[in-house]
């Protein structure tokens, strides 16, 4: 197998197609536009939420599939594909489990805005970077759109101090670390591998068609979708343990190198 039959490329955002700066390289752009003209779908799967990865990629959104909220939700021309919010009294549930823990920061992600229950200086530095439409909320029953997601900021470390008091919830919900400072919690349904193989179904694509990149744990159910999986150089080592190939961090142009070698073999194969 080769790149040269690829019909479908999926990339995570944050640690994978945006630089350290959360830039989307000049390069890509350029690279989408090579893709476009081969026919091959490109969709944009990622934790943060629909407006804020539109606003990354404004210039080819009409062109892509977005997949936001870790597989809560995806878009194609703004026509909804699937949608999976969690369920009312599962988020009743979750919000008694994680009032209990001590310095998480929830932020309950609906989406068109987000509701934030904190003063934490550091999570709110964040907001505008990852959810620029938002409210600072004193209870969850100020919450008036459906949640797709509930992600949970320690100022530390998610994994060492917020994971442990919630990984009980995986036999029930999609609970998964989605950066150093990140957990977030859905329906099961609700990841990107179930968003990946709806697209997938959809258009008529296989795994072997298919090309993923991901950095993080959020990542590994839809790198499982596909035979062409790659885990970037600075990805988790959960991710490395599951994908099928490595590339260079999202510093050094990791998608973009690969990108290339694909429009090259997509070139030499009409040749």
């Amino acid at each position: 197998m080769n790149l040269s039959q690829v019909k479908l490329v999926v990339t995570d955002m944050d640690g994978t197609l945006l630089n350290s700066k959360h830039e989307v390289s000049p390069l890509f752009f350029e690279l989408f536009n090579k893709l476009k003209s081969h026919n091959i779908i490109f969709t944009a799967a990622s934790g943060r939420p629909y407006y804020g990865i539109t606003d990354k990629l404004k210039a080819i959104k009409n062109d892509i599939i977005i997949v936001a909220e870790n597989g809560g939700f995806a878009v194609k021309e703004d026509v909804t594909l699937l949608s999976n919010p969690i369920k009312d009294e599962n988020l009743n549930n979750i919000i008694t489990i994680i009032s209990k823990i001590n310095d998480a920061h929830p932020v309950f992600c609906s989406k068109t805005k987000a509701f934030v229950m904190s003063k934490s200086k550091p999570l709110l530095n964040l907001l505008s970077e990852y959810y620029a439409s938002y409210s600072i909320i004193d209870s969850p029953d100020d919450i008036d759109n459906p949640i797709y997601k509930v992600a949970l900021f320690h100022e530390e470390s998610s994994e060492k101090y917020i994971y442990p008091h919630v990984k009980h919830l995986e036999s029930h919900f999609k609970v998964k670390l989605s950066a150093t400072h990140w957990v977030d919690i859905s329906e099961n349904i609700a990841n990107k591998g179930h968003a990946v193989k709806h697209i997938q179904d959809k258009f008529n694509i296989t795994a072997e068609e298919t090309l993923v990149f991901g950095d993080y744990n959020n990542d590994i159910e839809m790198l499982q979708t596909a035979y062409f999986s790659y885990a970037m150089e600075n990805a988790h080592k959960d991710v490395k343990s599951i994908a099928r190939f490595e590339t260079k961090s999202n510093n050094d142009f990791g998608v973009e190198l690969i990108l290339q070698k694909l429009l090259k073999e997509k070139d030499n194969f009409v040749l």
